[in-house]
């Protein structure tokens, strides 16, 4: 297992010195964050990055994320080239030592929440998501926590008028032709792709969700079974569905798990849910018993401390503060660490 932590380069207030400091950091989770969607990440930009992280002490072997162009989930023509310039990109990243890229496949809008700084009893802040504020959303006139407000009104309207006939299965399909077509790329590289389940698992605004629990991860294994096509666990995405076993999933993919993003959320109604410290005991997720789970299946990728509280008055990013996710990374290797010495791996 190797500890991460997410960088958002260098206008991330949450510099790399800081970063260097937390004990238990290998290296971080970065991007190129300024080239289009669809475009060749340029080796050059990929090697700055590298250069940087490599100066701090850093690794950079997780990239979160190349996004994957609309155009490839719709399944338009266009998506050959699309695809091609997404494993020339892979094969770039592969050069600069890249061993895993984490990436989703949802439809339009990326994760969603409600309210970015909702506050708990302690005074501290946090991502939370309540359905039915969610389900009175004008959908023509979307202003949203948690996804890119990038597209213009009349683009959006377009972009999910597009949607209205892609079904579960077509963009099942879509996925599994983007993945048939990069996988050549990954193996050439040594490269895993890590699928981040959708957030949360279930279908929004009309859009359908397909990465959402076991079933999925089932299909999606035999549609595409080389090791390279793996998921990245986000226990609070996959903790958000009541149904998912987590513990129980984790343990039965452990060597499909390259990438483990390890929060905490606390139920506050059937769909509804506000994040928490990592600890357990902080909320509904089992984190020891996942932990655990990933030992004992023989896990053996990257984790990262995911979406943190903002604490002790920092107002950082909601989601991407130090403070917490430095708890929760030093909390979270400290179950690593208890549950290897007591199995003696």
């Amino acid at each position: 297992m190797k500890m991460t932590f997410r960088w958002y380069g260098e206008k991330d207030p949450v510099s790399l010195s800081y970063i260097r400091q937390i004990p238990c950091i290998s290296g971080v989770v970065t991007a190129v964050y300024d080239t289009k969607v669809g475009e060749v990440w340029e080796p050059e930009k990929i090697e700055r990055l590298r250069a940087l992280c490599e100066q701090a002490g850093l690794e950079m072997e997780v990239i979160e994320s190349v996004p994957v162009h609309e155009a490839i989930k719709l399944g338009l023509p266009e998506r050959d080239r699309l695809i091609e310039n997404y494993a020339q990109t892979i094969r770039n990243l592969g050069k600069a030592g890249v061993k895993c890229i984490c990436y989703n496949f949802m439809p339009v809008f990326d994760w969603l929440r409600t309210d970015l700084k909702t506050k708990a009893p302690d005074g501290s802040t946090s991502l939370s998501y309540r359905h039915e504020r969610l389900m009175k959303t004008d959908k023509n006139d979307l202003h949203l926590p948690g996804w890119d407000e990038s597209y213009e009104p009349s683009e959006l309207r377009s972009l999910l008028s597009a949607y209205e006939s892609v079904t579960h299965e077509k963009l099942f399909d879509n996925l599994v032709y983007f993945l048939r077509g990069i996988m050549p790329a990954c193996v050439q590289t040594g490269i895993n792709m890590a699928i981040h389940p959708d957030d949360p698992p279930w279908d929004m605004f009309g859009l359908p969700r397909i990465i959402t629990g076991e079933q999925s991860y089932e299909k999606l294994f035999a549609a595409v079974p080389e090791i390279n096509n793996g998921v990245t666990f986000c226990t609070g995405s996959l903790g958000a569905g009541r149904d998912n076993d987590l513990v129980a999933m984790a343990r039965k993919y452990a060597k499909r798990i390259h990438f483990a993003h390890l929060r905490q959320i606390k139920y506050s109604g059937e769909l509804d849910f506000t994040e928490a410290g990592h600890m357990t005991a902080c909320g509904d997720i089992d984190i020891f018993g996942i932990v655990r789970a990933l030992v004992l299946g023989g896990f053996d990728g990257y984790v990262r401390p995911d979406h943190g509280r903002n604490i002790w008055g920092e107002d950082g990013k909601p989601g991407y503060g130090l403070y917490d996710r430095a708890l929760g990374a030093m909390y979270i290797a400290g179950l690593f660490e208890a549950v290897e010495k007591e199995e003696k791996i």
